[in-house]
């Protein structure tokens, strides 16, 4: 027998009535929630993501854009309000106007869009170490992305060996290599996109658009990797195609494949693409068309295959519009594209064959989107509105697709894209 209960029977402890029982039984059921909130709460303030905005800096910035931005900023981000708080602004005045990390989230990547590097007519990629306690930024290194006016877009091999760099301006594509110390090498593979020019204006644009940005020269737009980094997809506006290699990831040496691309309707302008969770699908967002258009992908041999084709933009639109970004959220469900002049995001649903059914569109809240980006947990979307100095925040509802503004605007000078450490 216990201490406690020889004490119990010798009547020295209290004794508990039925009804006083009950009613501290109602106290802690009523607790509860506030005990879980503010379990939840805390789990969510040590939970904060480490989040980088790159932006538009020099006075310069591409096609006569003025830069308002001073370099990379970081921000932690609330996964339970979305709220955006700064931390810190690592200067660089060389337009790092796309981010990319590794998978290791130790290294950060700016792909530099600047019409002059080290005296050449080139852009430039930067390589950072990152303090994942802090987030704070360590310049390693800075290398030429080997095409005129910089690159618009760089992502890194699954391997985690190689970054790829599209050079819009000089409508060039790069294979940079990465050091063990996540430093980049020079270029080891350079392709000058060749092929002739889509016309003006786009065949599926909306009735009564200007959109005839890009059609006088080549620009290369986009390159990834797909998910098995056995092929490596690059997009060029101008020539109206989307490009397939097959990669060599001992030597980084980029190969056409056979068939070496697909062709789009003339002067539609394929510019950012993703493939679905899955591997199968793929899509393509046409810049000057609004259009998107999905693919089934063979993984085994690198191959696309046209099955639809939609607009990014509500029925019934006329006008200019030009797209910007396309992403797909983490389960698969829903598929996202930027609107810039509509300033909008579009949602559309993905159907088990992969086809799109427009959802809704949602104000961004500022002008110009030129990109957006899904934090980890799914639950907010970010829009980087370049024109209006300006980040926004949207709560995605997983069920739907659809946003909802938060009324969270933060400020950033001309910002370009957006990033997220786990």
């Amino acid at each position: 027998m216990s201490e406690h209960d020889a004490d119990s029977r010798k009547g020295l402890l209290p004794k508990t009535s039925r009804r006083s029982f009950l009613m501290g039984a109602t106290a802690l059921a009523a607790a509860a929630p506030a005990v879980a909130a503010a379990r939840k709460a805390a789990g969510s303030a040590a939970r904060r993501i480490l989040t980088y905005v790159g932006t538009y800096s020099a006075p310069q910035g591409p096609e006569g854009a003025i830069g308002r931005g001073q370099g990379i900023y970081l921000f932690e981000m609330n996964p339970a309000t979305g709220t955006l708080t700064p931390r810190e602004v690592f200067p660089n005045d060389a337009n790092p106007a796309w981010l990319v990390s590794d998978h290791d989230r130790t290294h950060l990547y700016s792909g530099n869009e600047i019409p002059t590097f080290q005296g050449m007519n080139t852009g430039s990629v930067s390589a950072y170490a990152i303090d994942r306690a802090s987030g704070r930024l360590t310049l390693l290194n800075t290398v030429s992305s080997e095409g005129v006016g910089g690159p618009c877009h760089i992502s890194i091999h699954p391997s985690g060996k190689w970054v790829f760099a599209a050079n819009y301006h000089g409508g060039t594509i790069a294979v940079l290599p990465i050091g063990a110390n996540g430093q980049l090498g020079r270029a080891v593979d350079v392709i000058h996109d060749e092929g002739p020019l889509g016309h003006v204006p786009a065949a599926s644009a909306p009735p009564g658009s200007f959109a005839i940005s890009g059609h006088e020269k080549p620009h290369a737009h986009m390159i990834q990797s797909d998910p098995s980094g056995r092929f490596v997809i690059s997009t060029d506006l101008a020539l109206d195609r989307i490009l397939i290699w097959r990669f060599d990831s001992a030597t980084g040496k980029l190969i056409p494949n056979d068939p070496a691309f697909v062709a789009l309707p003339s002067g539609d302008g394929p510019r950012h693409f993703t493939f679905h969770p899955n591997g199968r699908w793929f899509y393509s967002l046409q810049e000057e068309a609004s259009t998107l258009v999905t693919y089934d992908y063979d993984a085994s041999a690198g191959r696309l295959t046209e099955k639809q084709s939609i607009s990014s933009l509500p029925k019934g639109f006329a006008g200019t519009n030009y797209t910007s970004e396309v992403l797909i959220s983490a389960d698969g469900k829903f598929l996202y594209a930027a609107n810039r002049l509509h300033d909008s995001i579009a949602w559309f649903a993905i159907s088990a064959t992969g086809t799109l059914k427009f959802g809704g569109e949602e104000w961004t809240r500022g002008d110009y989107p030129r990109s957006f980006n899904i934090d980890p947990t799914g639950n907010f979307l970010y829009s980087c509105n370049q024109r209006a100095d300006a980040v926004t925040a949207f709560r995605v509802n997983r069920q739907t697709g659809a946003l909802t503004f938060t009324g969270q605007y933060t400020p950033v000078g001309t910002p370009a894209a957006i990033i997220f450490l786990t």
